[in-house]
């Protein structure tokens, strides 16, 4: 849980501690990801606009980066969320 230390020492909500150690453990590597906000609401229990506002948090704190990810078709897809 080492990883954890300085988000628990945040002056973050709980919404976004929570979207990001979901992030974080789903995260390869690299620290990318690309989780549906559909998914994460649902597997955190939490709405969707709840969700976009903990993502918006994160970024704001500089503790991610949010990049939107398309198709072939030019269609859009999830983000891919890059711990930073």
């Amino acid at each position: 849980m080492n990883g954890f230390r300085s988000i628990y020492a945040s002056d973050l909500s709980h919404r976004a501690k929570s979207v990001y150690m979901y992030l974080k453990d789903r995260a390869d590597s690299e620290g990318r990801c690309w989780p549906a906000i559909k998914t994460i609401a649902l597997e955190l229990g939490l709405s969707r606009s709840t969700v976009k506002r903990a993502l918006d948090d994160l970024v704001r704190a500089g503790l991610l980066r949010k990049d939107p990810r398309w198709r072939e078709n030019g269609s859009y897809t999830s983000n891919l969320y890059q711990i930073t």
